[in-house]
């Protein structure tokens, strides 16, 4: 099976390459040559490669200036998903589109189920909502999948903030009351693969076991990188108040997503932490 990656040089999309089960031929243009912001181009690759499966793991990510960037901002997670998703209806391809735990408010005492009302409070989770809501529109049976506090062992990502600070600074503080789940890019790579295998459709969430604050990621990361030698010193992480730590973007104070029907079909995801001694032990390893 041929399988095209929109945003093959991210994170996510790096994870989806090294972890495509065996028969999987991954089709990776570099952004050049498959630049989602241009309709003729889109057309055109996904014409000429006929892929089986579409993937869409391309995001505009940055939440703070999507406050101001917000025409850029739906370009990528709006209109170039829908463009994508349409595509690859008309080549006879499934889509996959991830998503985000931002298209809730965080005002709910419980786990956000697939089926909940979205309500984005910021520019990034209204423009993610607006994809959603387009590739839903262009591909009635595309899958997507929700998801949070993405991270890997490349890229630009808060674990590679945290170490990268721990090593300059004498003392971090991070907010502590934001609650939501990390998630590591090969655990949602390898479940976007056997959901995709499963074909399943509409709308899933998934993100490693447990949760966690920002907070205790923190601490989380500068422990376990303490104890395989990634850090050579253990400085104070102290937690604050959002209030502490104004943004221009307001974020989910709880983004927790219910993962049970994801779960039913990959088996119960890896605890956060466990997902989190993996990353730091191959950013050990790539030096």
């Amino acid at each position: 099976m041929k399988v095209l990656i929109a945003g093959a040089a991210g994170q996510l999309g790096r994870a989806l390459q090294a972890t495509a089960p065996a028969g999987v031929t991954i089709i990776a243009p570099p952004e050049g040559e498959f630049d989602i912001l241009d309709d003729s181009k889109v057309s055109a690759v996904v014409a000429s490669a006929a892929p089986g499966l579409v993937v869409n793991a391309a995001a505009y990510t940055q939440v703070d200036k999507a406050e101001t960037d917000l025409e850029a901002a739906e370009a990528v997670n709006g209109t170039a998903a829908g463009r994508l998703a349409a595509a690859a209806a008309r080549a006879g391809a499934r889509f996959v589109h991830v998503s985000t735990d931002f298209v809730f408010d965080g005002m709910s005492a419980l786990p956000y189920a697939p089926d909940a009302a979205p309500n984005p409070i910021g520019a990034y989770g209204t423009t993610k909502l607006s994809g959603e809501r387009q590739v839903a529109a262009a591909h009635p049976k595309a899958l997507i999948v929700r998801t949070a506090w993405v991270y890997a062992a490349q890229g630009n990502n808060f674990v590679r903030t945290m170490l990268r600070l721990m090593r300059e600074r004498d003392e971090l503080r991070v907010v502590a009351d934001q609650v939501g789940t990390p998630t590591h890019a090969a655990g949602l790579a390898r479940a976007i693969w056997a959901l995709d295998a499963a074909g399943a459709a509409g709308i899933f969430h998934w993100t490693d076991a447990g949760v966690a604050s920002w907070y205790d990621f923190a601490v989380a990361i500068r422990d376990e990188a303490l104890a395989i030698g990634l850090l050579d010193r253990r400085i104070p992480v102290v937690p604050i108040r959002t209030s502490d730590y104004p943004t221009p973007a307001r974020r989910p104070a709880m983004s927790v997503l219910d993962k049970g029907s994801s779960w039913a079909i990959t088996g119960p995801a890896a605890h956060w932490r466990d997902e989190l001694k993996q990353a730091l032990a191959e950013m050990k390893e790539l030096g």
